[in-house]
Parts: C-alpha cells; structure tokens; sequence
C-alpha cells in the first residue's frame, strides 16, 4: 500500500475516534456529575530516509536527519474533572460536591465504586441509596417516621422525628479522593472505579482535609460546555475532509503513475 495512503488512512481514523468522543460529552450535557473527555494523539514512528549527516571539517555544519512520517495514532483520552455548575433542586436528598472528593458507594458485588452524582434516594427499608440503589457509604438508615431529613457542609445526617423538638444525628458522609482522578476507570451510570493510575483513595469528611463542602438541595451539573464541542466538532470534520482529499490525491497520482506504461 502507498505509504500516503495509510498515513491519510490513520488521520481520518483519528479524526472519526475524535468525533465519537465529542459525540459521547454532547449526549451526556445534561448527565449529573459528568465529565467531559478529550482525545489525545502520536505521530507514528518515522521513517528515516538519511540521517544526521557532518559536511566539512572539525567546524561544518551538520545537516539534520531527512524523516517521513507515517501517521497518527490515539495516544490516550483524559478526562476533565474540573467542577460542574451547581443547580438548585429543592429536594432534600440531593447533595453536591462543592470541592474535591467523590461520594463512595457499594456495588452489588462488594466493590466500592466513587461517583460526583449525589441524587439519592430511600430504599424500602430507609438506606440512603443512589439512584441504582446502590448504599452510599457508610451507610446511613433514616427511620420512617422522620419528617424532615437535614446534610449539612460537613456532612453530618440528621433527622426530625414526630413530636421531637430536638435534631437527631444519625450519622455522617464520607468523601474520597485519589492522587490522580483522571485515571479513574469509567464503569457507567456515574460511578468509577480506582486503578492503580488513579491510586488508592483516602477518604476523610467533607471540609476536612482538602474535601470539598456538601451542599443539600442541589446537583453538581455536566461540565460540558457545548460551545467548546461544537467548535471542536466543526475542527474534527474539516480535518476529516482533509485527510480524505490526501487518500483520493495520492490515488489520483497513482492512476497517473500506471497510465504512463500504457
């Protein structure tokens, strides 16, 4: 195959992976706690035509290396944790995450997955769940006849029971961090995972430490901008098309090539 040809081939295939990235950060603009990711790219190894060649004596000039590239390849996709537009919702149950740090919960298998989306909800037997009913941890159980349930900043739960005139605490959120976010494993409906990338979490109580500060009645938005999107869309298809106009150029001049022993 004409190297150009799969050189080119590499681009456009870059370009439509690049596409379904921003495909994937506009459909989730309205997701709670999401965050956006971006695609990073490499140039392939090159092929080295000449190399660095010393003309003249002990005080020539050296000419530097003669290299083709044969294309791109994706490098990586990060993901961008920076923090969301809170949005008031009035329910009591919803947390944001004003700050660093993740809500822990368990998954049905043991495993502590982390996630920003803090809507949460009772199970039947008054757990505090996420919206998969999932536990958050450590678990905190609102007994049935509270009548107005209270998170403050710092994360401490607790309730008013019928005929009391005093707040009962029942317990208190913990948040994790890890070292490095963006290498946190992605395992959908808003929940990740820790990786040796990522490191261990730690975690530690809201306003404590570095964590960031709860905030009750509100929803840590999508940080998404589209704007942002709809440009890189836009830059994402003219590269496609060049790419493409670098395949059919390279198959023109090839047809050219062969008609000339005709």
């Amino acid at each position: 195959m004409d190297p150009a040809l799969r050189a080119a081939a590499t681009g456009m295939m870059a370009q439509q992976t690049r596409t379904e990235i921003i495909a994937n950060n506009l459909a989730n603009v309205s997701t709670t706690g999401f965050k956006r990711s971006r695609a990073h790219f490499e140039d392939l190894l090159y092929q080295t035509v000449r190399g660095p060649t010393v003309i003249g004596g002990p005080a020539a000039n050296t000419l530097p290396a003669v290299q083709i590239g044969r294309g791109v390849h994706l490098a990586g996709v990060e993901r961008n944790h920076e923090q969301g537009n809170l949005e008031m919702t009035g329910n009591n149950l919803d947390v944001a995450i004003e700050g660093n740090g993740f809500f822990q919960v368990q998954l049905p298998n043991g495993q502590v997955a982390l996630t920003r989306d803090g809507k949460f909800q009772l199970s039947d037997d008054g757990l505090l769940v996420n919206s998969n009913g999932n536990p958050v941890l450590p678990q905190v159980r609102i007994p049935n006849d509270a009548t107005a349930v209270s998170i403050g900043p710092s994360g401490i739960v607790s309730v008013q029971r019928q005929g009391g005139s005093v707040p009962e605490e029942l317990g208190r959120i913990e948040l994790a961090r890890v070292p490095n976010p963006a290498g946190l494993f992605a395992l959908g409906e808003n929940l990740y995972a820790a990786t040796p990338a990522s490191g261990e979490p730690f975690t530690g109580f809201p306003q404590d430490d570095g964590m960031g500060r709860l905030l009750q009645g509100a929803l840590e938005a999508s940080n998404v901008e589209v704007v942002t999107e709809m440009v890189d869309m836009i830059t994402t298809m003219r590269a496609y098309e060049l790419t493409s106009k670098a395949i059919k150029t390279s198959d023109d001049m090839q047809q050219i090539a062969n008609g000339l022993v005709r």
